[in-house]
């Protein structure tokens, strides 16, 4: 793990702490940034699945 000194804005580290349930900023970074990287990879498998899916033109016909 690194250690990374940044400027957040109280208001919003508060709102997100209330939020999550989070004691402490660490606490409420983490969780947020998983919180994040998990709805990424949730949008990516499901945007994945909808082009598996989908009915495409033949490939000799695509580009005509």
């Amino acid at each position: 793990m690194a250690k990374h000194l940044v400027d957040i804005d109280e208001q919003v580290l508060a709102n997100a702490r209330a939020q999550l349930g989070a004691d402490t900023i660490k606490e409420t970074v983490n969780r947020a940034l998983r919180l994040v990287g998990e709805d990424r990879g949730a949008m990516v498998t499901a945007r994945l699945d909808a082009l598996a899916d989908a009915e495409l033109a033949p490939r000799e016909q695509a580009w005509r």
